[in-house]
């Protein structure tokens, strides 16, 4: 069964431009190397919630559980987590359409 990865995160205060150097040159095209497809972000711009939604899909919960359990992965959540607050993930069986 497929699984997707759901985070959700803020963008530090002043580190903005850093984060986005990061999100667009590294993560991404890391992430994709290690397995995730379909990968999503959404950026929220009113409410009270996280700032930042992102997901993507592997095709089996295996599969992803070797992905976050990865040198690769620990590396990049700790970049990630120097640019923003609030850092979350959860690991859920893909289902179509927006999850949270």
């Amino acid at each position: 069964m497929q699984s997707k990865l759901i985070m959700t995160w803020n963008v530090s205060t002043g580190s903005e431009s850093d984060y986005s150097e990061f999100i667009v040159n590294d993560f991404i095209p890391r992430i994709q190397r290690l397995g995730l497809v379909d990968i999503q972000f959404w950026y929220t711009s009113y409410g009270t919630c996280e700032q930042i939604l992102a997901s993507g899909t592997t095709k089996s919960e295996e599969q992803m559980r070797s992905i976050i359990l990865s040198e690769e992965w620990v590396q990049l959540n700790q970049r990630l987590e120097d640019l923003v607050t609030d850092f979350n993930y959860k690991i859920v069986p893909a289902k179509g359409g927006f999850q949270i």
